[in-house]
């Protein structure tokens, strides 16, 4: 017990720090605005952005277990004179579908600038991963069955033979969403084959997990992996006090929130800060200790070579502190003919910190594979874009 406390108390120390210098980038507010002020300053940035509003026509896919897992279909938009010779000739090939997977305690919701630019223009599926956004609670999970990363691989194929059962596919995923895309690929490596036109990986990693430190210092990361999971698996029991506790540190939980989601914090819209913060909340804690684990056993390096013989696009951020560059440079040296973009000064939601950027790359993909003509103008390398917030336009290396 006593060894336990004293690996706990290292554990304690080294997140403190992570916490101080969270709390340092609030400290300032707390001074000078009250604390009744700072909620009405939360609920008005939630009523005046729009963001995560988008909706498609809904669906529902059930897993082998039984779990409901929801995806919602944005079809493109067609001219009444494509309609109309359409229905004088033989029946066309189905459209290239999108689909995108998005990450760790995010929803569907967090492509909300991807999916305002290519409305209307690509068929496209977006879905909430098993026990997030508005899919249901794992039915295993709920047994004590662990989470895997195999078993969002095939999530997704249960979504895809729903939303998109024939036709091209490009597959698009963020963090947990990309290893998703890398199970699938390993697991039905005859309908990649067949199907897949692209990839696009962002932030993610095909492995060694365990091995980051997240921004921490060296000494204790060590006690922090070790602590960690059951500290996460006690917390995840005692879910109504820890909701409780987060509530009542809510500062203190955005500015964490913050620290981790963005390469330049300070510069991030108010409105795009808090609405990655009402994604993150909306994990319950249980949630985040079921799929920890998961993350630390994921290895898919080989799987990467499922996708040797098509177009791949791997997107970095140079600051990011949960999927470090580095893995996205092991996946480009393991398929050599990708694209790898690093977006300097971009953390890991770099979709909601460069939201042009990463639509504009995402877009010269689509562009690759036919799935859109060249000529379309969904996003690009610049400053913002239509329902995008103001935000300086990240750096980009690549090779």
């Amino acid at each position: 017990m006593s060894e336990n406390w004293r690996r706990a108390g290292w554990a304690g120390a080294v997140i403190g720090v992570i916490a101080a210098g969270a709390a340092a980038g609030v400290a300032a507010e707390r001074i000078t605005v009250g604390r009744s002020v700072r909620r009405k300053a939360r609920l008005a940035l939630d009523a005046a952005g729009d963001y995560g509003s988008l909706r498609g026509t809904p669906g529902a896919a059930y897993a082998e277990d039984g779990t409901e897992l929801h995806y919602e279909l944005d079809e493109p938009d067609e001219d009444p004179a494509k309609r109309s010779r359409s229905r004088l000739r033989r029946k066309a090939p189905p459209a290239p579908t999108v689909v995108f997977c998005h990450g760790y305690c995010l929803a569907q919701d967090s492509w909300h600038f991807q999916r305002a630019a290519l409305r209307g223009r690509v068929r496209a599926v977006y879905w909430d991963q098993r026990s997030h956004g508005r899919s249901a609670r794992g039915f295993a999970q709920a047994d004590g069955e662990p989470v895997t990363i195999d078993q969002l691989g095939r999530d997704l194929k249960t979504v895809i033979d729903a939303a998109a059962p024939e036709g091209p596919l490009i597959l698009v995923g963020h963090s947990m969403g990309g290893m998703t895309i890398m199970a699938f690929a390993e697991q039905y490596p005859e309908l990649v084959r067949d199907r897949v036109l692209g990839i696009a990986l962002v932030g993610t990693s095909s492995g060694r997990l365990d091995e980051v430190t997240y921004g921490l210092p060296a000494l204790g990361v060590g006690a922090v992996r070790r602590i960690l999971p059951p500290v996460l698996k006690a917390l995840g029991s005692q879910v109504e006090l820890v909701e409780r506790g987060r509530r009542a540190t809510a500062d203190l939980f955005a500015g964490m929130i913050k620290l981790y989601s963005f390469g330049a914090p300070r510069e991030v819209d108010p409105g795009v800060a808090r609405f990655a913060e009402r994604l993150i909340e909306a994990t319950p804690i249980d949630v985040v200790a079921e799929f920890y684990p998961a993350f630390q056993a994921h290895d898919k390096t080989e799987a990467l070579q499922r996708f040797a013989d098509i177009p791949v696009t791997v997107i970095a951020g140079d600051r990011d502190m949960i999927t470090p560059a580095a893995h996205s440079q092991a996946i480009k040296d393991a398929l050599p003919a990708a694209e790898l973009v690093v977006l300097e000064r971009a953390g890991h939601l770099m979709m909601l910190e460069y939201p042009q950027t990463v639509t504009g790359l995402l877009a010269e993909l689509l562009a690759r594979t036919g799935a859109v003509p060249t000529t379309a103008n969904v996003g690009g390398h610049g400053r913002s874009t239509a329902g995008s917030p103001s935000h300086p336009g990240a750096g980009i290396s690549g090779s």
